[in-house]
């Protein structure tokens, strides 16, 4: 009993924290409506001829208080799989402050924008199902990116020619950001699962499990960061696309589990005190008609009705399992890793 209040007030103290260091009155993402921007570049040539410390130079056009606004932003070709097999990569963007200053992206100096993969039917659906994925993090914890949707008019010089797209994409909050918002720092070193604090590192796995992803490495920050922040680590996920959650048709499974496919789960969390795993077991539980919302939310804007359904039979699976007590034993306490 006296374990279990404990635990209840270590819960109690870290959302208090959060509350206290979370008020942030960036206009950016204070509105959740899809934000309408236009784009114009080459993505041969993004992809081709950007690097960390290359750029090239476009007019990002957003529609803000009625009307359609410029500002001058700086692009480059973020992340090594998606640059080689996308068509178009995801981007990292940079923005001057004289530039941004007094407009809706004041204080982003640098943001992400993801965006689909291929040119294919499902595109815009694995955006979607990618973009849900983060929403359902911020149902979970306290510690998460911040994002905001965009619908893009993407033109594309070809040639003589120009080819234009409708593509809905993201926007994610920069490090820096995150690290203002929190009075943290983002960390790049080795950082064992087990070092990290508990709460959070239960939290993230049970979510990493429910979204069917084994592509990621907190200790050694692939597919995910690390807070340092009141003397505790913190993991962060991001990028989700190869994940049964999205399950894109260029996605495969994990040759280094025995997985044949993304929508095989496999529990990659540590091995914790079992009434901590229980009580966040529990949250996920409680938390199953408010992400249920969440994704009945969502519905009507897919574009292919079964891209939603599966996403949705995806999610009813993980409560099959954390709701039977054999299930749950077996496929997560017994799956914890312990090295």
């Amino acid at each position: 009993m006296k374990k279990q209040f404990i635990i209840i007030i270590s819960l109690f103290l870290y959302l208090f924290s959060y509350s206290q260091k979370s008020l942030d009155s960036d206009l950016l993402y204070a509105d959740q409506s899809p934000m309408e921007i236009k784009l114009n570049y080459s993505n041969k040539n993004m992809k081709k001829n950007t690097t960390d410390s290359t750029f090239i130079k476009t007019d990002l056009n957003y529609y803000y208080k009625e009307k359609w606004n410029t500002i001058p932003v700086s692009l480059r070709a973020r992340g090594n799989f998606r640059r080689a097999k996308c068509y178009f990569p995801p981007i990292k963007m940079k923005i001057k402050k004289s530039q941004y200053k007094n407009t809706i992206f004041d204080g982003n100096k640098s943001l992400k924008l993801v965006l689909p993969c291929r040119i294919e039917d499902e595109k815009n659906d694995n955006i979607l199902k990618e973009y849900i994925a983060y929403k359902i993090y911020e149902l979970i914890s306290p510690y998460h990116f911040k994002t905001r949707r965009v619908n893009i008019e993407f033109t594309e010089p070809k040639g003589k020619k120009v080819k234009t797209f409708s593509l809905k994409g993201f926007l994610i909050e920069d490090d820096s950001k995150l690290e203002k918002r929190f009075g943290g720092k983002v960390v790049e070193q080795f950082v064992h699962p087990l070092a990290m604090q508990d709460l959070s590192s239960v939290q993230h796995a049970f979510f990493q499990y429910l979204i069917g992803n084994t592509d990621f490495s907190i200790a050694y920050q692939h597919n995910g960061k690390v807070l340092y922040d009141s003397k505790t680590f913190i993991p962060l996920p991001y990028d989700f696309d190869m994940t049964g959650w999205v399950d894109p048709s260029y996605g495969f499974g994990n040759p280094t589990l025995k997985l044949s496919s993304l929508t095989e789960r496999r529990f990659r969390g540590f091995k914790r005190d079992n009434e901590l795993m229980n009580n966040v077991r529990k949250q996920f539980v409680d938390s199953k008609d408010e992400i249920t919302s969440l994704l009945d939310s969502f519905k009507s804007q897919f574009d292919n009705e079964d891209e939603f359904e599966n996403m949705y039979s995806f999610m009813l699976e993980f409560y099959k399992i954390i709701e039977d007590d054999s299930k749950f034993d077996k496929l997560i306490l017994k799956q914890a890793r312990t090295k």
